[in-house]
């Protein structure tokens, strides 16, 4: 454990927000936490500055239980990601204030964010493309960003996203989100400054080839400022937003 690593842990404590036995724990389990099927980095949100998320395809509802009952007991806040629906009623019926966003998939239990900071702006091609724009914008949310949706706003309509120019005009980051050809990214660079994070989606005809065609025109983008994550990786792009839009912030407060 590196030392800014233990200054963090040790700040939770005097900020009353670890008792002595939980940070006691903390440390002494060097970070990481044996569950036999799994070992999670109990550390990571003292390290990182973000929890630990759990992705929930193909778990077990047991192990889904045991991971979120053991972040639960180590203080973590708890984000799930690409949840199936009978997930979602097994933790609804093991823990009542369970937070469940159904187009993003995703579920929180903890203490929601309270002040937000900075803009984080997530705009669509189509409809089609929302459920994995909310899962970047839900995550982008929960890791206390101000978040703005702009959906269906894609380049068989070009004129849609300038209606809302001087809004998007705002953000920090700008999460783009597209399926088909991938374009809207491309558009977007060349309409706004700051960094783009574009999201191919598997939305599309035969062509798209499960999102692979958006991907391939999404990284030869000729907008300078664009960068690419992989299909349908709406959390990865919440994500990223999130570690940008906290920087830029944290760049202002120190003037």
């Amino acid at each position: 454990m590196d030392k800014q690593t233990l200054r963090n842990i040790l700040k939770e404590f005097a900020d009353g927000k670890l008792s002595i036995e939980e940070t006691i724990g903390i440390i002494s389990s060097k970070g990481i936490l044996h569950l036999g099927h799994s070992n999670l980095d109990v550390e990571r949100k003292f390290r990182t500055g973000f929890p630990e998320v759990i992705f929930c395809e193909n778990k077990s509802n047991h192990e889904l239980l045991d991971i979120v009952n053991a972040l639960i007991q180590h203080k973590h806040n708890v984000i799930m990601t690409r949840l199936k629906e009978d997930q979602v009623k097994i933790l609804k019926n093991s823990f009542p204030d369970v937070i469940y966003y159904k187009k993003a998939k995703m579920a929180f239990i903890g203490s929601y964010p309270g002040e937000k900071i900075g803009l984080v702006s997530v705009l669509t091609g189509g409809t089609s493309d929302i459920p994995v724009a909310e899962e970047a914008a839900v995550t982008a949310e929960l890791f206390s960003c101000n978040v703005k949706r702009f959906y269906d706003v894609g380049v068989a309509g070009i004129h849609r996203i300038l209606e809302f120019k001087s809004e998007i005009e705002g953000s920090n980051v700008i999460v783009a989100v597209a399926g088909m050809e991938g374009a809207l990214p491309s558009v977007v660079g060349g309409i706004f400054g700051g960094p783009i994070i574009a999201v191919p989606t598997s939305i599309g005809y035969g062509a798209n080839f499960g999102g692979i065609a958006p991907l391939l025109s999404m990284l030869n983008s000729c907008s300078p400022g664009v960068a690419v994550v992989n299909i349908d990786n709406g959390f990865g792009a919440g994500y990223m937003a999130s570690i940008i839009n906290k920087r830029i912030e944290d760049a202002r407060k120190s003037g």
